[in-house]
């Protein structure tokens, strides 16, 4: 059955990018490891530690049929050049759409853009990968699980990750977790 998951990488006091939109200090994780774990885009390849690359496995391998973000992680990845890493269609929360879409599909309401992805995904799991979205979702009752791969970093300000939820509390199961180099991974089901 089809899940919608949205994982960020996090520090400890809760941002997902630093104040310049920075994320330097967050994805350091991708490159520290002695494990090999290739990604739909053939010049891309992580280096991280054997839990790590157990817990990344799963969406290079299929398990992601569809991606969610917003105009701001698209614009700031450059579309990921048309190609993302998980190597499953995009589809894009924005007001507006740019010229050159990447093959991303484009929407103004999140809720059209899951409905969309749903079908997209089939059986496969949607991955969500913006703040904004995820909140909304978890606002919506659209959200199954949240994976914060945690980094042992205080960035003090920038982006984080929850931030304006409407609805609380809103609560979770107890973690599953898996500890990797520079990072520990927390899987949390929405109750």
């Amino acid at each position: 059955m089809t899940k919608v998951i949205a994982e960020m990488s996090m520090s400890l006091d809760g941002f997902i990018a630093g104040e310049q939109s920075g994320v330097d200090e967050l994805f350091g994780w991708y490159g520290n490891g002695e494990v090999a774990v290739p990604t739909a885009v053939q010049h891309l390849t992580f280096q991280v530690s054997p839990a790590s690359a157990d817990h990344l496995r799963p969406a290079f391998a299929g398990a992601i049929g569809a991606l969610i973000c917003g105009r701001r992680v698209f614009d700031e990845t450059n579309g990921w050049g048309g190609t993302h890493p998980v190597g499953c269609p995009v589809f894009v929360v924005s007001h507006s759409v740019p010229d050159d879409k990447h093959g991303a599909f484009f929407f103004t309401d999140p809720l059209e853009a899951l409905s969309a992805a749903r079908k997209e995904a089939g059986d496969r799991d949607i991955a969500v990968a913006t703040p904004s979205i995820t909140q909304q979702f978890l606002d919506a009752g659209e959200l199954d699980a949240i994976v914060v791969s945690l980094v042992p970093v205080l960035l003090g300000r920038g982006i984080r990750f929850f931030d304006n939820l409407a609805t609380t509390p809103i609560r979770l199961s107890d973690p599953k977790v898996t500890e990797g180099h520079g990072v520990t991974h927390l899987t949390f089901q929405i109750m």
